[in-house]
């Protein structure tokens, strides 16, 4: 009886450990936004899937079992002995699985338990008992002294505990099948309502950078005439925006505003399809995303989806300084409306007498009709003039005036993690750029660490990601830039960051200032120990979750 009700206490514990261990594995499939090729390309590439230690548990584990097995058969006249080593087993088991436990604390996004994710959760938990039970029921009927044998169970149950990654995998397919049913009908319900209100204006925005900042500058500046709503935060994938539109989106608003993102060639137009934007803009073109793109010319034919689905009467924004974007814009035959900085007898919208500094920027807005207004904005950066010149342009197709359009660039408040400035009351000022870095955000980024003249600069990063075979180029030239403005670099990950710290040693940078660390807390502690009040201190980038270092 004693024996029985340990088992059944063991079985719990692992039932417990199967849920926890098994919603690491979501959370992972969440972030790669539950596409099995990319989640598997994780569990390939990642340690965080099979890390060291746990293939030493594994091995470990056939350890104790082989042991155990050689005991019972040198031993089997002994009951008492034989008891002995039974509990014994029972008692490293149950320490060993909770050594292995996962800890899920410090997630920079953390699992959402959305409809589709309960779904495969559960999904998940009665895959696992019902291979138990198949594997609980061939135990039976082929073992005479189950009490003795009861490890063989445990030992399968360890497994399976132990490769939750392919089992969540494997969950996914066979919901595959349900969730396609689900997403078709949400889409379709959305595309339908979308279709159904014959005065919303709908704008949508893309690009490789800049695009959620210029997505919340475009509503500040409209809510001077119009009722807006805006998709939140990066909600700019089929699903996301069909949430948006079927929960959110009512006859009170009169704009709707459509973040599009894109990692593969038709997924703008999907997104076009289902908003039917009128107004069109696209903010950059350069290497992201392209470990799925390959190469810039299918990034620049994804985004001009987007201008291909505006209909006749849509309008086409473009920033013209970007070289990829211009190409577009010059074959564009649609009404269109060119922004920029550069060559400005060129542009329908552009800024002049651009003055940057640490507290923000001071420029001129003018157009090709005569039209000017000087405006200010606490917004860092010269990049940051191009998403508010996109926001005028947007403007301006929706018919403001400058005078309205100049209060809504005073109402432009800084974005959260897009080089914000954070004042901790130390006298150590920070600045946090650390939304997914790419090399033109980069160089924006240490340009407006520059421009601070008081204290020293610090800069911690782990660099670049998603830039496919540029990556590690592109990260090199990062570590060469970083040397020309920065007193101290701290280097977050010792792999990820080999190319910035080869950079930084090219151009003669001196390696006492460079510190490598393994995560965060370690690079706070090693900034208590440097840093002091007027100094400034850099966030660029902060790796997601699935990513190792």
């Amino acid at each position: 009886m004693l024996n029985k009700f340990i088992i059944i206490l063991l079985v719990v514990l692992w039932i417990y450990l199967i849920i926890n261990r098994s919603k690491f594995f979501l959370h992972m499939m969440q972030l790669e936004g539950y596409e099995n090729n990319n989640y598997r390309k994780w569990i390939l590439e990642s340690d965080k899937a099979y890390s060291i230690r746990l293939k030493k548990s594994i091995k470990h584990l056939f350890i104790i079992m082989i042991i155990y097995l050689i005991l019972v058969l040198l031993t089997n006249k002994g009951v008492h002995f034989r008891i002995f080593i039974l509990y014994t087993f029972y008692i490293i088991w149950a320490l060993y699985m909770f050594s292995t436990k996962i800890t899920h604390e410090g997630a920079k996004k953390p699992l959402v338990f959305t409809r589709r994710a309960t779904r495969l959760y559960i999904t998940n938990l009665i895959l696992n008992i019902v291979l138990l039970l198949i594997i609980f029921t061939l135990y039976i009927k082929n073992t005479d002294n189950r009490i003795l044998f009861s490890p063989i169970i445990l030992f399968i149950g360890s497994i399976l505990y132990y490769f939750q990654s392919e089992t969540i995998y494997l969950s996914n397919i066979l919901v595959k099948p349900i969730e396609d049913t689900i997403n078709r009908r949400y889409f379709e319900q959305a595309q339908e309502k979308i279709a159904s209100m014959k005065d919303l204006h709908v704008i949508g925005i893309t690009g490789s950078f800049g695009k959620t900042s210029t997505k919340f500058i475009v509503g500040t500046i409209l809510k001077q005439k119009y009722r807006v709503l805006n998709t939140p935060e990066s909600y700019n994938t089929p699903m996301g925006l069909s949430k948006v539109i079927n929960d959110k989106l009512t006859d009170e608003y009169q704009v709707f505003i459509a973040e599009m993102g894109a990692r593969n060639i038709g997924d703008i137009k999907e997104l076009a399809e289902l908003t039917k934007p009128k107004i069109g803009v696209i903010t950059s073109i350069g290497p992201a995303h392209l470990e799925t793109f390959k190469n810039i010319d299918n990034i620049m034919k994804t985004k001009y989806e987007l201008i291909e689905e505006l209909p006749t009467d849509g309008i086409a924004i473009f920033n013209y300084d970007n070289e990829y974007v211009k190409k577009l814009a010059d074959k564009t035959f649609k009404e269109k409306i060119l922004y920029g900085i550069e060559n400005t007898e060129e542009l329908d919208i552009y800024a002049e007498d651009v003055e940057v500094s640490e507290l923000g920027s001071t420029f001129t807005i003018k157009d090709n009709n005569g039209n000017s207004i000087r405006c200010t904005t606490k917004l860092l950066g010269k990049h940051n003039i191009y998403n508010i010149l996109a926001g005028v342009s947007v403007a301006v197709a929706m018919g403001l005036n400058f005078e309205e359009i100049k209060q809504g660039i005073q109402k432009i408040e800084p974005i959260p993690h897009r080089l914000n400035i954070i004042n901790p009351g130390t006298g150590i000022i920070i600045i946090d750029d650390a939304f997914n870095s790419n090399p033109i955000g980069a160089k924006a980024a240490l340009e407006v660490l520059n421009q601070f003249k008081d204290g020293r600069k610090i800069i911690v990063t782990p660099g670049m990601i998603e830039l496919g075979e540029k990556e590690e180029e592109a990260n090199r030239e990062f570590g060469t830039n970083i040397g020309k403005v920065c007193d101290y670099v701290i280097l977050v990950g010792k792999k990820r960051t080999i190319p910035i710290y080869e950079g930084l040693r090219d151009g003669g940078y001196s390696e006492n200032n460079i510190f490598i660390v393994e995560d965060l807390d370690e690079a706070t502690e090693v900034i208590k120990t440097i840093a002091r009040p007027k100094d400034v201190i850099l966030f660029e980038n902060d790796l997601p979750d699935n990513y190792d270092e």
